[in-house]
């Protein structure tokens, strides 16, 4: 029912552009200001969710319009209206994505366009490696830009060797014109409390300096009974914007703590029965644990009126431990587990300078780019395993055991572990885009040599255990044709040099024989064809794309490659407020997700684990007009069927999840007062929301429960 309902919803709001076009404001052209900058931002758009452009790489900030790919730049309005607890929170709005988990562990996984995103290879400011690996507290951020496709040509590789779905990048806040003092304090589930100050001041001769200082704490149980949370998050930002320089600094301090936390489930054939939303079938001596401290500054110089020149540079030093103990669960719930300890320290620095030139041939401008980055990464890794004979418990009525002692199988020293693992990318692109009849051409021709470096080392000796150095030149071609002021058609052709996946020490119970080993670089392509409208309140786009990647997973004891999953879809999006007071948000997508080249021909066809065919989202907002500053709120969030294993014997059934919330901003005593509710999961259903998130994995994650958020604001 929701599905007809969603796709009919949706197609009303595409197939509309000519009327509502009668009824919005034409576009202003002064809205949108192409600069190319790497350090500015774009303005908002017509109700304030999402952004008129953003940075697009190598090219740096272009409007919505001259983009020659899908994207989205999510604001931190909306994250900020709607509680967002971290960048998943926020991509809940986005049908083309949807949030997993990482293999054996916590981290927030992101799948785009059926592949998956690993949250470590997001950018930050435009910067590979620098985000914390597990979870990026929203309160960071002021963008959170998604780019649908492989985009490796416009920031080089993602050292994770995720991304060929798409990209994110993530833009730290900047200090607004005026003072700001805003303290919010909150309330989630049952008893998690949340306290943030966001403080920012503009300084100098013409306000060209600004400050902007984040603190957020959150502490206590959400809606999962018994898994407490522990937020401490600190950003501190720094800028300068003049008419020729233009800088930016930012550092960031995360500390991230779960006690208890609900874990993935792996089925062992059929798919259990989901448990009850709120239940927590986690053992009580588990936790993970991180602490990262993130920086990163970017500046240009105007060397000319047509000549810029940037330079960014960035690190993070991160230490995480986790005791986990993640089941594996028969068809009637009964579930075994065993311990699983380990530790991580990671050391990462990050670069990135170019030169931007314009410049006239005749009839035709050029915009030339040429740009060059690296990113090095030291990571140090300890493991271990109790018996994998494991314990028993139930999914539904869950058992507390004494903590196994975890010596049956042991990699290096949790208290010091040895370096696993080097990696050094580095590439050099080079890039024109060509402009025709007066701006309504777009011509984008460009390559990026790439290189990768990646050395793994045994856990316990140190000892070299498989290294690769491979490189490649790739190129992109890219087509943007506006025929009027509110439509935009654009093609794209793109290939990307991809990092080999790293073998995991254990799959399904048991040792992997070559964990560790680092499989070989893969080139995978895209083709994309898409048309994007705006009709100056209301915009969106519809696209056509096909991209592939490397399938790898675990066979009798193995991590190795085993053919190519080619992914084929079409994707719809609209955004905007097309009438004073109506904010709508939301799309969907349909997927058509095949292997190919499999061993023997044994899986070709087979759909991959976690791939549904359609998924989609709408989020609408209405202004009360018989209550001034009063705001309704409704979203609705649907994922179709999908496979739960490589032979497609088992599906994880579609799921449709319901969101409502309602905000009253007025004033107090003078003072501008914001009071906020939410409600997420409003029927509380109890789902599997996803299954997968690693090559080869059919892990499940629960869905969160029905959870209510309070929070108020004022400003002084």
């Amino acid at each position: 029912m929701f599905r007809s309902v969603l796709l009919a919803s949706c197609a009303v709001l595409t197939l509309a552009g000519p009327a509502l076009a009668q009824q919005v404001e034409a576009t202003n052209v002064d809205d949108v200001v192409v600069t190319g900058s790497q350090v500015t931002l774009t303005a908002p758009y017509a109700g304030g969710q999402v952004a008129r452009g953003g940075r697009v790489g190598v090219f740096g900030n272009l409007g919505v319009m001259d983009t020659p790919f899908a994207a989205t730049s999510y604001t931190g309005d909306l994250a900020r209206d709607q509680q967002a607890r971290s960048v998943a929170d926020v991509l809940q709005n986005d049908p083309a994505v949807r949030v997993s988990k990482g293999f054996g562990n916590f981290q927030e996984l992101y799948v785009i366009r059926g592949f998956p995103v690993y949250s470590d290879d997001m950018t930050y400011n435009g910067l590979y490696g620098i985000l914390p690996r597990q979870f990026v507290a929203a309160e960071f951020l002021e963008r959170i830009e998604v780019f649908h496709g492989a985009t490796a040509f416009l920031n080089g590789a993602a050292p994770g060797g995720s991304g060929v779905g798409g990209a994110f990048n993530l833009t730290p806040k900047r200090a607004p014109n005026d003072p700001l003092n805003r303290l919010t304090a909150g309330l989630e589930g049952e008893s998690e409390l949340y306290f943030a100050a966001d403080l920012a001041r503009r300084f100098g001769p013409a306000d060209d300096y600004g400050l902007r200082l984040n603190l957020v704490r959150r502490d206590g149980e959400a809606g999962v009974e018994a898994q407490n949370r522990e937020l401490t998050a600190i950003g501190l930002g720094l800028d300068r914007r003049g008419d020729r320089a233009r800088f930016s600094a930012d550092v960031g301090y995360q500390d991230h703590r779960i006690d208890a936390p609900r874990p993935t489930v792996t089925p062992a054939g059929a798919i259990p029965a989901p448990p009850a939303a709120d239940s927590n079938y986690a053992q009580p001596w588990t936790f993970t644990d991180e602490k990262q401290l993130f920086g990163v500054a970017r500046g240009e110089f105007d060397l000319t009126d047509s000549v810029s020149a940037w330079a960014a540079f960035g690190g993070r030093n991160g230490e995480e431990a986790n005791v986990l103990a993640n089941p594996t669960a028969q068809p009637d719930g009964t579930l075994s587990a065993y311990r699983f300890d380990n530790t991580r320290e990671d050391t990462v620095w990050s670069g990135d300078v170019g030169l931007r030139a314009e410049l006239d041939t005749g009839p035709v401008g050029h915009r030339l780019v040429v740009s060059a980055s690296q990113v090095r990464s030291k990571s140090a890794n300890a493991y271990a395993f109790s018996n994998f004979a494991g314990f028993a418990s139930d999914l539904y009525n869950p058992v507390a055991v004494t903590p196994p002692v975890p010596d049956f199988f042991v990699g290096g020293d949790l208290s010091d572990p040895n370096v696993t693992e080097r990696v050094d990318n580095a590439s050099v692109a080079l890039a024109d885009m060509m402009s025709f009849m007066d701006g309504s051409l777009l011509v984008t021709v460009g390559a990026r040599h790439q290189s990768i470096e990646t050395r793994t080392y045994d856990y316990n000796s140190g000892a070299l255990a498989s290294a690769y150095e491979s490189d490649a030149t790739t190129p992109v071609f890219a087509v943007v044709y506006k025929p009027s002021d509110v439509i935009s058609l654009y093609a794209n052709y793109a290939e990307a040099l991809i990092p080999g996946q790293i073998a995991p020490a254990v799959s399904g119970g048991a040792p992997v024989t070559n964990a560790g080993e680092a499989l070989e670089p893969f080139v995978g392509e895209q083709a994309e064809v898409g048309l994007k409208y705006d009709l100056g309140r209301f915009g969106g786009s519809v696209s056509l794309f096909r991209s592939n990647l490397q399938s790898a997973f675990v066979e009798n004891g193995v991590f190795a490659a085993n053919g190519e999953q080619r992914n084929t879809g079409v994707e719809i999006s609209f955004f905007g407020e097309p009438r004073d007071g109506l904010r709508v948000l939301g799309g969907w997508t349909w997927l058509d997700a095949e292997l190919t080249r499999t061993a023997g021909g044994a899986l070709d066809g087979a759909r991959p684990i976690g791939s549904p065919e359609v998924q989609g989202n709408v989020n609408v907002e209405w202004d009360l007009p018989q209550v001034a500053g009063l705001t309704l709120e409704a979203r609705a969030v649907h994922t179709g069927e999908q496979q739960a294993n490589a032979a497609n014997t088992v599906q994880l059934d579609a799921w449709t999840r319901f969101d409502a919330g309602v905000r009253y901003e007025t004033e107090a005593m003078g003072r501008p007062l914001a009071l906020r509710a939410r409600v997420e999961n409003l029927a509380d259903e109890d789902h599997w929301v996803a299954v997968g998130g690693y090559p080869g994995a059919n892990y499940l994650t629960l869905g969160a429960p029905r959870t209510l958020r309070l929070s108020v604001s004022t400003e002084f």
